[in-house]
């Protein structure tokens, strides 16, 4: 079922017949004799035919006058995986409705970010999905602030924020319109007492559909984690953001996020970037019955629930791509963590006033010895800024001076040949690593931000073991985000952001490819000439017109090819 095919009754009314988990997110189900809406998975009874309707989108079911069920919570539904399509308009759309616009700009904003027409995005969004933006945007709200109102203690008053409402008096008139109860009805009924977590810690599950490898999405992220900015262990990713911090746990069936934020409001767009982080939308089993086939089928079915691991920002993803040119991945590790150091921004733990400073400061206090890029209390590394870390724990690192013999290829080449510690492509927790994936990454807690595209262009990157050529890349690209140029959150078309993005100095079909893959989301994407992929694809006989066949999953047949080793 693609977003462009129109739902068949029989194969929709099956599908909840058997509580299909294939269909979650895919489409909704309405009953007329109740006016509920369901997941297709939903225990209760399965109503008769006559009084069922479907839906394409939660918002279509409401607008249509349908409440959501209790029990099977249609706010924990994943994303429907057809609208992870890059290309798609509405697809480009909803990211950005997830990400807050429509809440902050209105439609006429989210036309902006999508240079179309306001006319022209209702009505292909009335076609395609039978709600408009607003709608859309205003089902996600209620559906958030349904979550946390069963799922925490957050204050009433946080929730209506946090979900993105514009006042407490906006939210009861949604909910007792959309829902016909208010939130303190429906907080009563779940039995929740209005107590916040500790800190103000906010703690949801995000869904997905299984099979889910979480050992070798947790081993990428881990084996990739900036120093400072991330933590990631074999049991948790966690991360610094503005005004607080946020923690990922696998757990069984779905992903718990614990978020501590100053500010609540900025929650809705935190859940977004977590679920795009970690692929959470994917829909395994179409990927799994188009790769199967094909020469990598074995490895398909090795390992089913592969997912291509996201980017929380675009932009940091893309510094993270042209960092990583031709070194090792503990190399670019530790560049990128010198980087955040220099330009990044200190952040304290929400509601600290004893930890403060600007970027170039050292988080801490007389407690912290070392400097900006080591993990809080670690006193065993001491220097400046500049001083490369220079721990027996690092393999190559990317002090090495630029175009040293070990190393070979063009600017734009994937990082690392045979003879390093390690490239891009390699699996998570490859042997050939010093620092395998259940490494600490970031030795406690994360404490700095990455730096913005604004930060970056502004920033002195002299000293800190990269080319003038590989700066100049970073900071023409940082001018080009930070001038509105170049969108890399989703929101712009991908082709014509791979066509800006060659059009860099320093950025090749590699680093382009890679970008796309993570940052755009492309399903199709394919790093070319990747060094792990191309030793890959010669260790099991494949030729590269094989390529063609895995469309439109070629990122993810990618994934399998890095893991193979």
């Amino acid at each position: 079922m693609t977003p462009h095919q129109t739902l068949d009754f029989d194969s929709c009314y099956r599908a909840v017949s058997s509580r299909d988990t294939r269909f979650d997110g895919r489409f909704y189900t309405a009953v007329t004799s109740t006016g509920i809406y369901c997941r297709p998975i939903c225990p209760a009874r399965t109503p008769a035919r006559k009084n069922v309707r479907f839906y394409r989108h939660a918002a279509a079911a409401e607008a249509a006058g349908f409440r959501p069920c209790r029990r099977c919570r249609p706010e924990l539904s994943p994303g429907d995986p057809g609208w992870d399509v890059p290309a798609d308009l509405v697809g480009r759309a909803l990211r950005l409705i997830d990400d807050g616009v429509a809440d902050e700009h209105g439609v006429a904003g989210l036309a902006g970010r999508l240079h179309v027409t306001e006319r022209h995005l209702l009505r292909i969004f009335t076609t395609r999905l039978g709600a408009g933006p607003l709608a859309v945007a205003r089902t996600r709200r209620l559906l958030l602030a349904k979550q946390l109102l069963t799922e925490t203690g957050l204050p009433i008053t946080d929730v209506a924020f946090a979900a993105g409402f514009g006042s407490v008096r906006q939210f009861n008139a949604s909910m007792r319109d959309a829902y016909g109860f208010s939130p303190t009805d429906l907080r009563a009924s779940a039995g929740r007492l209005a107590v916040a977590g500790p800190g103000g810690e906010v703690t949801l599950r995000l869904g997905y559909r299984g099979p889910y490898d979480v050992e070798a999405m947790f081993g990428f992220l881990a084996a990739r984690a900036i120093p400072g900015v991330e933590d990631v262990t074999p049991d948790h990713y966690r991360r610094a953001v503005p005004g607080g911090l946020v923690t990922v746990t696998p757990a069984a069936g779905h992903l718990t996020l614990s978020v501590a934020l100053e500010d609540t409001r900025h929650l809705a767009r935190v859940v977004a970037r977590c679920r795009r982080l970690f692929d959470l939308d994917a829909d395994p089993d179409a990927i799994a019955e188009a790769l199967g086939p094909t020469a990598i089928g074995r490895l398909v079915e090795r390992r089913p629930g592969l997912r291509v691991p996201g980017a929380f920002d675009g932009f940091e993803l893309a510094v993270r791509a042209v960092v990583g040119q031709q070194v090792s991945v503990p190399g670019a590790r530790t560049l990128l963590g010198r980087i955040a150091a220099r330009a990044g921004t200190t952040v304290p733990p929400p509601g600290d006033a004893h930890r403060t400073g600007t970027a170039d400061d050292p988080p801490g206090d007389a407690r912290q010895a070392g400097t900006t890029g080591d993990p809080p209390g670690d006193a065993h590394r001491t220097g400046t800024a500049d001083d490369p870390p220079g721990d027996a724990r690092q393999a190559g690192t990317t002090g090495d001076p630029p175009g040293d013999a070990r190393r070979t290829g063009t600017a734009d080449d994937p990082p690392g040949d045979a003879r390093q510690a390690g490239t891009t492509g390699d699996s998570p927790g490859d042997a050939r690593r010093t620092g395998t994936a259940g490494d600490p990454s970031g030795g406690g807690r994360p404490y700095l931000l990455f730096p913005t595209a604004e930060q970056l262009a502004e920033a002195d990157l002299a000293g800190l073991g990269m080319t003038g050529r590989r700066v100049e890349t970073l900071k023409t690209l940082a001018g080009l985000v930070a001038g509105g140029e170049l969108d890399l959150d989703g929101g712009a078309d991908p082709a014509d952001t791979a066509a800006r993005l060659m059009a860099v100095p320093g950025i090749g079909p590699w680093t382009t490819g890679y970008i796309v893959m993570r940052a755009l989301r492309d399903p199709d994407a394919w790093p070319d000439k990747d060094l792990g992929l191309v030793r890959a694809m010669k260790a099991l006989g494949i030729s590269e017109e094989e390529t063609e066949r895995w469309r439109p999953w070629r990122a993810y047949a990618a994934l399998h090819l890095w893991s193979s080793s």
